[in-house]
């Protein structure tokens, strides 16, 4: 039940991530086979391998790397919401990933802590996952889940969370913002830019506040659906 969530004690995060390399004709020549293996069904003859890699290589954790993962938690002061921003960005994918791990590691690894994005749980939770391991990296307790029932493991989604059972309704960040009336800024990018900023532009900074835009609208649209009061943009910290 949303009146059950404790919202003190739940990290939001949104990640950014891009391809390994701008271009398939970049990749070896075994990644570009193996692109060309992996993506048959869903190209069909619709798309070559390399129109395909320009389209949807940014969100295969084989194919892509994160380059931002931005945190925030909420925290109550003078009965007013406040919430804290941090963000782990740069073109290391190793050290961003493992200075999250360590956040999960030493201030998030109670039983009580859950972590939340929108469509978490079938992008953001296993992508890190995928990408730590890439890394040679281990699992956090709360990204550790092998073996769990789904009542153990400590994700939310706000995107599931809006469903309420129907599986076929995919609905955006956007859309849910828009709908909540949750203030969010006009001048901004779309994941569908993010892979041209960062490789054309080299603008990491663009990027970062993209993301920590998306995970400060994930814990407004959480407080939404509990039907409490949104954070002011006074109340809104950066570490």
């Amino acid at each position: 039940m949303l009146s059950e969530i404790k919202i003190k004690n739940v990290l939001f995060l949104d990640i950014e991530t891009v391809p390994c390399s701008h271009k398939f004709e970049d990749l070896d020549i075994t990644f570009q086979n193996l692109w060309s293996e992996k993506t048959a069904w869903q190209r069909k003859e619709e798309h070559t391998p390399s129109e395909f890699y320009k389209l949807k290589s940014g969100v295969m954790a084989e194919f892509s790397k994160i380059i931002c993962i931005s945190v925030g938690y909420l925290f109550v002061e003078k009965n007013e919401n406040h919430f804290r921003i941090k963000s782990f960005y740069g073109d290391n994918e190793k050290q961003i990933i493992a200075d999250f791990n360590e956040l999960l590691n030493t201030q998030f690894n109670k039983k009580q802590h859950k972590l939340c994005a929108h469509n978490g749980k079938e992008f953001d939770f296993p992508f890190i996952s995928r990408r730590a391991l890439i890394n040679g990296l281990k699992l956090p307790q709360l990204l550790d889940i092998a073996g769990k029932k789904p009542w153990e493991v400590n994700h939310l989604d706000t995107m599931e969370l809006w469903r309420f059972g129907d599986y076929k309704n995919y609905t955006s960040i956007k859309l849910l913002a828009a709908i909540f009336d949750i203030p969010t800024p006009k001048d901004d990018i779309d994941r569908s830019q993010v892979a041209d900023v960062y490789w054309i532009n080299k603008d990491l900074e663009r990027i970062k506040k993209y993301c920590q835009k998306n995970t400060l609208t994930v814990a407004q649209l959480l407080l939404k659906y509990k039907g409490e009061k949104l954070i002011s943009e006074n109340n809104i910290e950066f570490v």
